[in-house]
């Protein structure tokens, strides 16, 4: 039998060899929660740029494992567009500098870092200190020392980290 490599794995699941029964139950809910049969993840979007307005926010609306819980935003215009349009909490809208007060929110259950790359670290390792998983868009930091530290915040406080990057399962690549 051939070597499974990350390349054929993924040339498979593209063409649907390895069944639907597999891939269901790979959802990404799982992948931050042990208990099959709990809530939906609360996830907070930290930074409101093109990819989070167009992307992001618009699909956590069709989710059947989490919903858009809550913002993160440098713009205080953004706040009242985004409360209105998504149905978000006043108690779960923040900006930079009340951030981690988002430790003490138990409908956030997920931190999407969704910034400029020279600010990944930071609100990544906030996040993590927070106590919330963490979801870092790509890439995950502007160097090693920064990855790893992390990887450190995320370890050390129990929480779960992944890179947003979906090209992974694209057949080209």
């Amino acid at each position: 039998m051939k070597q499974l490599t990350r390349r054929s794995f993924n040339g498979l699941a593209t063409k649907g060899l390895l069944g639907s029964a597999f891939l269901a139950n790979m959802p990404l809910a799982n992948a931050f929660t042990t208990n099959k049969n709990s809530k939906k993840l609360g996830v907070a979007l930290v930074g409101l740029g093109s990819y989070s307005t167009y992307q992001l926010a618009p699909s956590l609306l069709d989710t059947e494992h989490c919903y858009l819980a809550g913002i993160v935003t440098g713009t205080k215009e953004k706040e009242s567009v985004w409360q209105e349009k998504y149905n978000i909490p006043k108690e779960n809208i923040y900006n930079y500098e009340n951030f981690d007060t988002i430790a003490d929110n138990d409908s956030i259950d997920v931190i999407y870092v969704v910034l400029p790359n020279s600010m990944h670290a930071e609100f990544c390792i906030r996040a993590a200190k927070a106590g919330k998983h963490v979801i870092c868009e790509k890439p995950m930091a502007v160097s090693v020392a920064e990855c790893d530290a992390i990887i450190n915040a995320c370890n050390e406080h129990k929480v779960k980290l992944s890179v947003g990057y979906r090209m992974q399962s694209d057949p080209y690549t």
